[in-house]
């Protein structure tokens, strides 16, 4: 083929003149023309690297803006490749003098010095840019297939046109708001963890998992793009992309920029939105109580806004309320788990004590909620967990408890309570927990990272599970129940070591018992998983009717939560909205119970296995006084009537406690003071 490129290029000297007078702008020069597949080589660095050349190609994909790529995407025709897999047909023509302008389509003729742009091979320095010839038909775009056989392959694709033909789905948007990228998979992408035993399967899986994903970027290399392209015609509060979402046949030019290759779409996706759609409300799970697990990712109320810690100032708080009290309000719990309370306390104007009443100011009637209040902090750990419950529907029996222990010394403290439900008597216990995450900081000998797939941290938050089974054993011996919820942001995927160590005592894990291997509630660098966990005794799991997690945080883009982004005052598209999307980086989990005698839904078969660990429970007395800033509640036991344990205001007055719950949409108005 290159003796005939030669004689071509020969032939087109004598037409010069012409050529100049349609369109091409500079003489080429006497150099002969070299095929972009020997520009290429068939290794990851080009065999001209340094020399000045001459190559010709269709345009195929046009990015020469000042604010996109600076440049464009050349391709040899299809009559004119070489065959040979190993070579790319494609280069990158890196132009930030934006000397010719040219279209995809154009036949051009360009000289430059042979470099790196990103690490991706390309043309620099440019002498000349011809267009010989317009609205030529492009190259075939070649097919790429998920997953890979191997990264590597991508080099033999480099600055070609390709398409995705499969349906794929988005699983990971967290560099959609600083770069403009998405990434898609084959399916969703679960954290190994999740559904397979840690140790070599698991890492099998996560090597597995990263052949199969591939970055979809924009057209520009800016930091923090106004308006973000995708989804078309820009991400917004309204116009989300999330991770779940499903995209067929997506074209554009495979590209390379440290350290991973992407691809640069050439036309808008079209995005099947119905794949993972946004629910106004959790899914139905039935019964005559309703228990709710959030991690609110860190409620500080100020006054003075720490930047490590929650919002960072009263306008972001505002914009915090704005989305976490519809999301609450959605729950219609009748008992709440929280973690990433601020832990200052609980007289009036703590935090739990503010989300109370601002949770109670937009309740319907038949929800008056009030917070259980142990008296002293639970430890001093900047966030603490919390539980909020409806004084319509149940009432607390005696006090509050934690647990003193080394095995939560760098978690957050449990916290116990017992409830009786009004309409049948019956009474259960909810232990709310929040272990020690998986960052490695720190953590040395069994803690630090095994390679089993369960990071850091491993072994403390197993030695807590151990130390959590051996409490409840002796609390359930002092109480009269054996209905017993585990529930919290316990840092442990579903099939890691504290998980099982739960389950080997004989509790029920209730998304794996009604047989959701993937359910998730977090997603982490692309891949989903549960974090949040309930699990319940073999007692009380006969009496659940239904548990399910609504999906509006760990699949929304991170830009839309409550945090301001970067001039986000000047952005083309607002990207905040009073609504529960993006309230936290954690899904909430919702399960119904029923616990009305000879009512039975589901037979769990359980062997317990008791695992002792030394410990020592701490219970608050039951005569603590505690005031709110609306109403003052001393703390009663069973037998002295009705009484809360904590405080916050009654709003949502009283009512018949079956009552239809309503829809997050009959309550959004309600909230539009948070905006």
């Amino acid at each position: 083929m290159q003796p005939l490129k030669t004689i071509v290029h020969g032939a087109l000297l004598l037409l010069l003149p012409l050529l100049i007078l349609f369109g091409a702008t500079e003489q080429p020069g006497a150099q002969p023309l070299v095929s972009i597949h020997s520009v290429q080589g068939n290794g990851s660095w080009g065999n001209f690297a340094g020399n000045t050349v001459t190559i010709e190609g269709i345009v195929v994909g046009d990015f020469q803006e000042n604010d996109q790529l600076n440049g464009f995407f050349v391709q040899e025709e299809d009559g004119d490749a070489d065959g040979d897999e190993a070579t790319s047909e494609g280069l990158f023509i890196f132009d930030p003098g934006f000397s010719t302008d040219v279209h995809e389509g154009d036949l051009v003729r360009v000289t430059g010095t042979v470099g790196e742009y990103n690490q991706m091979t390309s043309l620099r320095n440019i002498v000349s840019i011809m267009v010989i010839s317009s609205d030529n038909l492009l190259p075939a775009a070649v097919p790429i297939l998920l997953p890979l056989q191997s990264i590597d392959m991508l080099e033999q694709y480099e600055a070609m046109l390709i398409t995705l033909p499969q349906e794929l789905t988005v699983s990971d948007t967290s560099n959609l708001g600083l770069y403009g990228q998405f990434t898609l998979s084959d399916g969703r992408l679960m954290i190994p963890t999740n559904s397979i035993h840690p140790g070599p399967e698991a890492a099998a899986q996560t090597a597995d998992n990263e052949l199969n994903r591939i970055i979809i970027d924009d057209d520009t290399n800016i930091l923090y793009p106004d308006p973000i392209l995708f989804p078309f015609p820009g991400l917004s509060a309204l116009n989300t992309l999330r991770c779940g979402y499903t995209v067929t046949g997506l074209t554009g030019i495979m590209a390379y920029a440290w350290p991973s290759y992407r691809v640069h779409v050439t036309g808008p996706p079209q995005f099947d939105e119905s794949a993972n759609p946004r629910t106004p409300e959790p899914e139905d799970v039935g019964g005559t109580l309703r228990i709710a697990c959030f991690n609110v990712e860190n409620f500080f109320n100020g006054p003075n806004f720490a930047a490590s810690w929650g919002a960072q100032s009263a306008a972001e708080f505002l914009r915090q309320t704005g989305k976490l009290i519809p999301a609450l309000a959605a729950l219609q719990a009748d008992v709440l788990g929280l973690q990433e309370i601020e832990n200052d306390g609980y007289d009036p104007g703590s935090a739990i004590d503010e989300l109370v009443n601002l949770l109670n100011e937009v309740m319907p009637p038949g929800f008056s909620y009030v917070f259980v209040n142990p008296g002293d902090r639970l430890d001093s750990s900047k966030q603490s967990n919390a539980i909020i419950y409806n004084e319509e529907t149940v009432i607390p029996v005696g006090a509050a408890e934690t647990i003193r222990d080394s095995a939560f010394s760098n978690s957050r403290a449990p916290i116990i309570q017992m409830f009786r439900e009004t309409a049948s008597g019956e009474q259960f216990a909810l232990v709310v927990n929040h272990l020690k995450s998986k960052g490695c900081g720190s953590a040395t000998g069994a803690d630090a990272d095994q390679g089993d797939g369960q990071s850091c941290w491993n072994a403390k938050r197993t030695q807590a599970a151990g130390v959590l089974v051996s409490w409840l054993e002796e609390y359930t011996g002092r109480h009269d129940t054996s209905n017993i919820l585990i529930l919290g942001d316990l840092n442990a995927y579903t099939m890691e070591d504290p998980i099982t160590t739960l389950e080997t005592a004989g509790y029920v894990h209730l998304l794996k018992q009604q047989g959701e291997p993937e359910a998730y509630t977090y997603v982490w660098q692309g891949e989903a998983g549960c974090l949040d966990h309930v699990l319940v005794s073999a007692d009380l799991a006969d009496k659940v009717t239904g548990a399910t997690v609504w999906h509006i945080d760990a699949d929304e883009p991170a830009l839309l939560g409550y945090h301001f982004e970067p001039d986000e005052e000047n952005k083309i598209n607002p990207l905040y909205n009073n609504d529960p999307y993006r309230t936290s980086d954690h899904d909430p989990i919702i399960v119904g119970l029923s616990l009305q005698a000879g009512i039975t839904t589901t037979t769990v078969a359980s062997t317990t296995t008791t695992i002792l660990i030394s410990s020592t429970t701490t219970t608050i007395p039951a005569d603590t006084t505690t005031t709110s800033s609306s109403t003052t509640t001393t703390l009663k036991s069973e037998s002295e009537g009705k009484g809360g344990t904590g405080g916050g205001s009654s709003g949502g007055g009283g009512g018949d406690a079956s009552m239809p719950r309503l829809s997050v949409d009959n309550f959004l108005d309600m909230s539009t003071g948070f905006n």
